[in-house]
Parts: C-alpha cells; structure tokens; sequence
C-alpha cells in the first residue's frame, strides 16, 4: 500500500457567541480576550511534535475550523505560516481554506489573510432571513452576510463556500428557497447546505425549537436541490455542492480516507503509518489547558483503528460521496484488498443500495437516503 494524502487540520476554539444548535468546541470570549501570542506558540510546539508523522508527504491543503478563526488577526496567521513552512512541505497549489463569520469581519484583515497563503474561504451564513438569524443565535443579520462576500471579493476570494442550513424552526419551502436563490445570486464556488441536526449537550437539545416536520422538510430538501442543479452547481457529497472543478480538496481527502495532522485546542486527526498501521488522535480539548506551557504532550489521546474496524471506517466516509470510491482505494488507503468487504457489497448491490459503474462503487439514489441502513450492511 501506499501512504494515502495529507493534510491539515488548525483548530481555533473561540467565538464572540456560542451557538444554541453547536457541539463543536468553541468557547465564547471577546476578541480582546484571545491570547494570540500564547496560542500562536503551543500550536507551533504542537507542529514540532507532530510533524514526523507527514513521514515526508507535502500538504494537500489546510483547513481552519473553529469556533471563529476569522477572529485572529492576519499577522498571526502570518507567522503561523511561516513555522508550517518551515517544518512541513507544501503542494505548490494546496488548497487552504480558512473559516469566517459575516459577524467578525474586518475589511483590512483579508487581504493579511491572502497574503499569508489562505487561498479560500468558508462564509458560515445559515440563513439570509434576520429572525432565522436571531432564532439560531448568530450574530449577523442578512446585510451583514452580503456585505462580507464584498469584502472577500475585494481582497481577492473568488474561491469561497457559503455556508446554509435547512431545516430551520418554523422554516417553510419558500424560506428555504429564499435563502438558496440569494446565496446562488452571490455567485459562490461552493454551498455546504445542510440539515440543523439537535445535538446533545446544547441548548437546543435541552430545549428544542420547532421544526419543519418530515414531509415538509422532504418538499425543502427536493426543491432545493432542484434550485442548486439549476445553478450549475454538482452535488459531489452529501451535503456539498460545487460549481465545476470547485469541490473542496480538504474535505474530500477526509471522504476518500485520506490522512490529516491536527493542531489546535480539540482538534481531531487520522494518520496511516509505513507498517501499515492506522489510528486517529485528538488534541486537549480546553483551551486554558492547551494553553499550559507546563504540558509536555498536546495530545490527549491516540486510538488505533483496528483491522477488523477498518472496512467500516473506509465506507462510512467514502459512501458519503455521490460517486463512491475507485475499487482500488480500499487496498491502497488500508492495505485490505477488495474481497475483504464482498459479501456484504454484493449483498448492498442485489438490495439496490450500491451500483458497480466501471471502477467504482457507488451509493444509489436509494443508498444515499438510507445510508445508515447500508453502512450497517458492513458491521463486522
């Protein structure tokens, strides 16, 4: 087998508001209160430690997630990029894509951003209707989310993805619509529209709003993909839509189980080693405890991904993508050939799940709705 991509994974936990639907780990603060200069030195420790498992492969492409990492400035991502460049090789064309919020946007800091290498941006809007806003906890208002695609045009993003939920409480077909038709009127590379899933460990899990009930939200889900199709825009996951050639190479590489570093206060990695062995590992979740210099390990945690596990694991991210896999990709991702899962392929064909279209397996129409149901096909 051969080691799969890589790439990177920055975690930035603060936002100036924590969201009633978000699990993620984010931490409200102001930005006044963000220790730049201290997080900026354990996350270049956190790169040195880890740095040997790139075991010599360049960077596919970067994400920075968070919380709001459009919060810090540009002279501090400028310096970061300049330690990742010193400890990890690069693709000359790597895709680096970095998290914004229409609420934290400062006109000045993203041409900084351009020029310490971020090459795309991810807006996260969620709806363009203010008493959707207001019911979901976001800071911004619809003007707010037009006015900040100007900025990133200004400072050079044409490569940017608009963020939408659907799903919304007391969202109706022509509210969601709404919001499609103005996101597509901005003219974005890329529309992540996705399902307000209630989570546990949030507020809306402890006190749930009302939302579209199953048959109305299947109406949103069928007419919105209408409207998307319509636009020239290609579903390539479940979730992701992208204008020809746009589709994000960070996310894709987490489909089709690709390996990726993490750095950041929680951030989560997977990494394949020489001899063949796979495990996922996570970074301390807090982020005064991330930020103790006393600390001799970021880590917090390093799980193996047993044989046995693996087929599972594979499917669970590359089933999510609308044209599958390449029938070679299990055996050079995980070493496992083929004949490893195919009883139950076989048995995921016959019920229509799965279709078999030259050298690759895909997920049917029928496969994608009831995806969970085909996944349990592979329990082991």
């Amino acid at each position: 087998m051969n080691l799969p991509p890589l790439s990177l994974y920055i975690h930035t936990p603060w936002c100036i508001r924590k969201c009633p639907y978000c699990d993620f780990n984010s931490h409200q603060t102001t930005k006044e209160a963000i220790p730049e200069q201290a997080y900026l030195e354990q996350l270049i420790k956190d790169l040195k430690a880890d740095k040997a498992w790139a075991q010599n492969r360049p960077i596919e492409s970067v994400f920075i997630g968070g919380g709001t990492p459009s919060l810090l400035s540009g002279r501090f991502y400028q310096t970061l990029f300049e330690q990742l460049n010193q400890h990890l090789s690069f693709r000359t064309d790597a895709e680096i894509t970095m998290e914004a919020n229409p609420g934290a946007i400062e006109a000045s800091r993203f041409s900084e951003y351009r020029s310490a290498g971020i090459n795309r941006l991810s807006l996260g809007v969620q709806s363009f209707q203010d008493d959707k806003l207001t019911a979901l906890g976001r800071i911004h208002s619809a003007t707010n989310a037009i006015t900040a695609v100007d900025v990133l045009r200004s400072a050079g993003f044409d490569n940017f993805n608009i963020d939408l939920m659907h799903g919304l409480p007391n969202q109706t077909i022509e509210d969601a619509c709404f919001d499609l038709e103005t996101a597509i009127k901005l003219k974005p590379s890329h529309l992540s529209w996705y399902q307000l899933t209630i989570e546990p460990n949030t507020e809306f899990f402890s006190k749930p709003p009302p939302l579209p009930e199953e048959d109305a939200l299947c109406d949103i889900i069928d007419e919105g993909q209408r409207l998307i199709a319509n636009a020239g825009f290609q579903q390539y996951e479940v979730s992701a839509y992208a204008q020809p050639g746009k589709q994000s190479r960070h996310n894709t590489n987490y489909w089709q189980f690709g390996d990726y570093l993490a750095l950041g206060a929680g951030a989560h990695g997977k990494i394949t080693l020489a001899n063949g062995e796979l495990f996922r590992y996570r970074k301390v979740r807090q982020p005064n405890h991330y930020l103790d210099t006393r600390r001799l390990s970021l880590t917090a945690s390093v799980d193996p991904i047993h044989q046995e596990d693996i087929p599972l694991e594979f499917l669970m991210n590359t089933l999510r993508l609308t044209q599958g896999f390449e029938e070679s990709l299990l055996e050079s991702t995980t070493g496992l050939p083929l004949s490893t899962i195919s009883a139950p392929l076989d048995r995921a064909i016959k019920e229509g799940l799965l279709e078999k279209v030259d050298t690759k397996i895909r997920p049917t129409l029928k496969g994608r709705m009831y995806l969970n149901e085909l996944l349990e096909r592979f329990l082991s």
